[in-house]
């Protein structure tokens, strides 16, 4: 099977997908950029790379209409740093199939419930995690995760051991296999992955040879 012809069949297969495939593709590409030129082709180039999960966030301009483009095309994607109800709302109508926030925020608990889609919710004490829990997240990404370090998610394995825990923040193809490693479900690539110039300039190419060393490190470090 050529590289062309996977990446078209996972773009078709790609809206039956939930958050629990995670665990086979533990990668999720967070994309911040000022201008998109083309959502679906972005998700197309990171997944011809490896990288089947994308987040778009409310910190990049029209990211509702980058969310209806990519979904329409039959990509896996969510909406990041959702901070309201209403974000959450407008998000899912757009096409989102998971939610991420940067903090326990109930209200988009609530709306994820209510509307069947999953929702990343952020953390970082202990306490914040059992409080995730408690809203019913269906992941808890551990933000900022370069601060505290790989042997962090270690540490909250012991009291949360089923806990699914995404580490965010400072992850790169260098230190995303020892999070994973560590007890990290997934790892979420920025800029790493995706730097806001080569989206904006549409360099596929580019971000597929990113995306696809960013998957190699992470499957050489589960070997």
């Amino acid at each position: 099977m050529t590289e062309t012809t996977e990446t078209a069949e996972t773009a078709e297969t790609a809206g039956t997908a939930d958050l629990s495939e995670l665990w086979d593709d533990p990668v999720i590409a967070v994309v911040r950029a000022p201008r998109i030129p083309d959502a679906a082709a972005l998700c197309a180039a990171l997944a011809e790379g490896g990288i089947r999960f994308t987040e778009f966030t409310y910190t990049t301009p029209d990211v509702t209409d980058h969310l209806e483009i990519a979904a329409a095309a039959g990509w896996r994607v969510g909406v990041g740093t959702v901070l309201t109800a209403e974000q959450a709302e407008r998000g899912i109508d757009a096409g989102a199939s998971f939610l991420v926030t940067p903090g326990c925020r109930p209200e988009v608990a609530e709306v994820g419930r209510a509307r069947g889609v999953p929702v990343v919710l952020g953390a970082l004490t202990p306490t914040e995690v059992a409080r995730a829990v408690d809203l019913g997240a269906a992941a808890v990404k551990i933000f900022p995760a370069r601060s505290f370090g790989p042997g962090y998610f270690k540490d909250l394995r012991g009291p949360y051991p089923d806990v699914p825990l995404v580490a965010s923040g400072g992850v790169n193809a260098g230190n995303a296999a020892e999070f994973l490693a560590q007890g990290a479900l997934a790892v979420c690539a920025g800029t790493d992955v995706v730097p806001p110039a080569a989206v904006e300039a549409g360099d596929w190419a580019e971000i597929t040879r990113r995306a696809r060393a960013f998957t190699r490190a992470c499957a050489a470090g589960a070997a």
